[in-house]
């Protein structure tokens, strides 16, 4: 049998945002919640203007309380109306009525869903960021530290999925770090000044604000706002609606022109594409023929419902899944900018469970990219074990610089070429290839070859790009 609890998305097919802070951030209720405030700081901004009376403002803010509603019936008559806000304003007149009748009528006084939505839309979308940035600070810190203790940790650099040369976690690790803290700056730009409020009215005009702040509503005082006031009315209307959301002013109103939901697919987006590249490289050198990093353990982490003996990447496997979803999600919102006329009909209610989904999934994943940062398990053992695999041939790039001036380009290539596949086929070092060759060993001593063939002389610049890395400084950590 149904119940209200069966109608919950309780994350079972998306555990990388499942028990997350941002998943209640972001859910019916919350949203629910932004709808009321966004209703309640219009009334206390036309109040501060003298176009409400106080006391009705201060009624409805009271009122403004997502208990007071059923989330589930204003879903469902959301079906007659194609967005929630017409039944959720049908029920908080009442609720507010309920309190006190005068004060109904000043809800959603002017206004339209597409308003009401959005600015709730940004409420949300501000609350989730908050919560990804103070994550992002935690891998940030993390890396910050992996980076300094693993500056000189030699490992394979790999290219195309084989050896290439070497380079050092360190620098990797900083660059995990350079990534989580352009993601971080991102959302710090959204944050400030990037989310507005929407204020526009039926069809972006602001008719309707500018006709309630013009007649006195057959009660016989003087009109609130004067004819020469008018359009100075909206800009102060704009500006304290904005001041009592936290949000900022739009130019213009912005219900066919989504600039700020596409900016926030794509920062969210290079967010969920940072998050992904780091847990692409821990899945890669979890790999028990690798093995050279490892999540951190927690009991019952990793565990395999056939293999006892397993202990699998968990955290960098949810992480990925969140990676991969993000952008075909954020595809539908860059899809809806082509909204036609003064509203759209279908393309904005296309954003809504995309851009809750995006929110959730980078939420989590960010949540879950924390920890296994903080914890992530270095084994500097094994990754100096796997350079030495190829018996110095990692560090071909070297000796060909080396044997080009003595023997020239061309035949130095030649000659390195046959010496590595002897080194391959004989499982003997490249240093004793090249040596037993006789151009070769005319120009170089065994000394100068071994020399030559030591992969930690040749780690190029990789400290020194992880010192100027974190030279850098980062975007403040959010507030809560």
């Amino acid at each position: 049998m149904n119940s209200p609890a069966a109608d919950r998305d309780t994350g079972l097919l998306s555990p990388v945002r499942a028990g997350t802070a941002v998943e209640r951030a972001v859910s019916d209720q919350a949203w629910i919640q932004a709808m009321l405030d966004a209703e309640a700081a219009l009334a206390r901004a036309q109040a501060r203007l003298g176009t409400v009376p106080k006391e009705a403002a201060d009624t409805i803010t009271t009122c403004a309380r997502a208990e007071s509603v059923s989330t589930r019936e204003i879903a469902v008559a959301s079906r007659d109306s194609a967005n929630p806000v017409v039944k959720l304003v049908q029920s908080f007149t009442q609720v507010v009525a309920n309190a006190d009748p005068e004060a109904a009528e000043y809800v959603h006084r002017g206004s339209t869903s597409q308003d009401i939505f959005d600015t709730a839309a940004m409420l949300v979308s501000a609350q989730a960021l908050r919560i990804v940035r103070r994550d992002l600070s935690r891998v940030i810190r993390a890396m910050e530290k992996t980076a300094t203790c693993h500056r000189d940790t030699i490992m394979a650099g790999r290219t195309l999925g084989l050896h290439a040369v070497p380079t050092t976690f360190g620098l990797k690790a900083a660059g995990w770090r350079q990534l989580a803290a352009e993601a971080d700056q991102r959302l710090a730009d959204l944050l400030d000044g990037g989310l507005p409020v929407s204020l526009g009215g039926a069809a972006g005009t602001l008719a309707a604000y500018l006709e309630y702040a013009s007649i006195d509503g057959g009660s016989g005082k003087d009109a609130p706002v004067e004819q020469k006031e008018r359009f100075n009315y909206l800009d102060l209307l704009v500006d304290a609606f904005a001041r009592e959301t936290g949000l900022a002013t739009p130019a213009l109103p912005w219900h066919a022109l989504r600039t700020p939901v596409a900016d926030l697919a794509h920062a969210l987006s290079f967010t969920a594409g940072t998050l992904g590249k780091i847990a692409a490289d821990v899945l890669v050198l979890t790999r028990s023929e690798v093995g050279e990093l490892a999540e951190p353990a927690a009991a019952g982490r990793g565990a395999s419902s056939a293999m006892p003996h397993k202990r699998n990447p968990a955290l960098a496997t949810l992480i990925r899944s969140a990676a991969v979803q993000v952008p075909a999600l954020a595809s539908v919102l860059g899809l809806c900018m082509a909204a036609e006329d003064e509203r759209s009909a279908g393309l904005w209610q296309a954003e809504w469970q995309p851009l809750r989904e995006i929110l959730r999934l980078v939420g989590g994943a960010a949540h879950t990219a924390a920890e296994l940062a903080e914890g992530l398990e270095v084994h500097s053992e094994r990754m100096r074990a796997n350079v030495s695999l190829t018996q110095g041939q990692i560090v071909s790039e070297r000796v060909a610089a080396h044997l080009a001036p003595a023997l020239g380009k061309v035949t130095a290539k030649k000659v390195l070429t046959e010496a590595s596949e002897t080194a391959s086929r004989q499982g003997i070092p490249l240093d004793k290839a090249l040596a037993a060759i006789p151009d070769v060993a005319r120009v170089f001593s065994r000394e100068d070859l071994t020399a030559l063939c030591d992969p930690g002389h040749y780690t190029g610049a990789a400290s020194w790009l992880v010192d100027r890395a974190l030279r850098r400084t980062c975007p403040p950590e959010a507030s809560a």
